[in-house]
């Protein structure tokens, strides 16, 4: 493993003048400093470290000459019994060529463009994945060994009342601003000759493949538009039927030969064709080509202006002409709008609120501090009185789609001191976090009483956070 989350000078292989050269570190004579069970510390670990550090302004508790490999040796020890429990057979390669295409499509947002970044990292886009590959694994394997040391704390509401009942006010946590939103979101049409276009690509693969011009692999990996499949040749991990959209399970599910290529299917994320692997039990292992449609200009603007006419008609109070019976004697409020016109069935039936979900997909709350909200919403309310209904817009979702919203903004939280009343689940996260970071901590010092280390002795006399490196 070499570090943890790279800044973009060196995820882009590039160290800043003013901190040291690449020749600098090409120069070290690399040798193992230190030893966690069955890995090894370089001194060249160390160095690009303390590089990175010093150019996102980081600062050590202790020496950095001690505090630096300390960090590295935490992170192997995670690794260590990652191993051991078998939780890298839980990190596939769909995981990590995910989390490889997320840093690739962030470093050309910053550089510009990708072949600028094939210039600045003298590579091919092969060339930069592969190079990711090992130390956003192992990012990986760290995170899940974390989360599932953890999974099975928790704090009772009694605990969080009195973690902090006697702590002095200017301790308890701020809650910056935070906003509530509601949704209307429109998907624009796509034409047939769009959709057409994407099936005559799709019956071409299928064609070459059966003529045993190229496999479906090699077309995955040159044509396919998921990126957490495409670096392994459409292959996706075995997978239960629940897990998958619905009109995608239903064909996977009933292939039987693995030599033949599925008709076309339709989901929410575009056309596929899909290829058998194999079934486990309730399982199946498939591989895809997945081909997005494009959306027309035109048909964004159709979107953009019923959308518009949705807004104006919501700020009269008045419905259109053909709900008008519906509402008579009543106004038509963005609720009403929400559960006539959105296509957004993930807050349709909550009046268009957004939820804040966490990583693992958990309901947080209603309330998001704006950097939390999907670009697009943030930028479009940013400057709105509660209440007030946005000017029409075009978002990407989730599912890699565009979409055309309107957004209201219902309500405004200034930022203040967390109370128990208002601020329950932010206050019971700051104790949960505090109740994980110190079993992580113990878990940690009882981990290295029972694991190898070795390290040189020029670190014998370092005052380390965790007890138990020197013996």
């Amino acid at each position: 493993m070499k570090n943890i989350l790279f800044p973009l000078f060196l995820l882009l292989g590039l160290v800043p003048a003013h901190a040291e050269s690449k020749d600098s570190l090409a120069n070290i004579v690399d040798e193992v400093v230190w030893v966690v069970g069955d890995e090894a510390i370089l001194k060249s670990d160390i160095e690009v470290t303390r590089i990175q550090a010093s150019m996102e302004g980081m600062r050590w508790s202790g020496d950095p000459d001690c505090a630096i490999p300390e960090q590295i040796a935490v992170q192997k020890l995670f690794l260590h019994q990652a191993v051991i429990d078998s939780v890298d057979k839980d990190v596939t390669e769909n995981d990590i060529a995910a989390q490889i295409e997320q840093r690739i499509e962030y470093m050309v947002e910053q550089i510009g463009s990708r072949e600028k970044l094939e210039e600045y990292r003298k590579q091919s886009l092969s060339q930069i994945r592969q190079s990711m590959h090992d130390d956003l694994r192992d990012q990986l394997l760290i995170q899940r060994m974390k989360q599932k040391l953890v999974q099975d704390i928790s704090v009772t509401p009694a605990e969080v009342r009195r973690y902090f009942k006697d702590m002095p006010e200017d301790s308890i946590p701020f809650v910056p601003t935070a906003v509530e939103v509601q949704i209307i979101t429109q998907t624009p049409r796509i034409s047939p000759e769009e959709i057409n276009r994407v099936k005559d690509e799709l019956r071409e693969y299928t064609e070459r493949i059966n003529k045993g011009e190229t496999s479906f692999s090699t077309l995955a990996r040159l044509y396919s538009e998921d990126p957490g499949s495409r670096r392994s040749g459409g292959e996706m991990d075995y997978v239960g039927r629940g897990i998958l959209d619905p009109a995608f399970a239903a064909v996977a599910f009933n292939l039987t030969d693995p030599t033949k290529v599925s008709k076309i299917v339709e989901s929410e994320f575009g056309f596929h064709i899909i290829q058998l692997i194999d079934k486990r039990g309730d399982k199946v292992k498939v591989r895809h080509i997945l081909r997005k449609p494009v959306v027309g200009d035109s048909a964004v603007n159709v979107a953009l202006l019923r959308l518009d006419s949705i807004a104006a008609d919501v700020r009269s109070g008045v419905p259109p002409t053909q709900w008008q019976a519906l509402f008579e004697g009543k106004s038509f409020t963005f609720e009403d709008a929400v559960s006539i016109f959105s296509d957004d069935k993930d807050t349709r039936s909550n009046y268009g609120l957004m939820a804040n979900k966490s990583e693992d997909g958990q309901l947080k709350s209603s309330r998001f501090e704006m950097q939390e909200l999907p670009t697009e919403v943030a930028r479009a309310i940013d400057t709105l009185q509660v209440g007030q209904i946005t000017a029409p817009f075009t978002m990407i979702n989730e599912r890699g789609k565009t979409i055309c919203a309107i957004a209201k903004l219902k309500n405004r939280i200034p930022g203040h001191r967390a109370s128990v009343t208002e601020d329950f689940q932010t206050m019971k996260e700051v104790v949960l976090e505090k109740r994980r970071s110190d079993f992580l901590h113990d878990w940690v010092v009882n981990k290295i009483k029972s694991t190898y280390v070795r390290l040189n002795d020029q670190y014998r006399d370092c005052s380390f956070e965790y007890e138990g490196w020197i013996r």
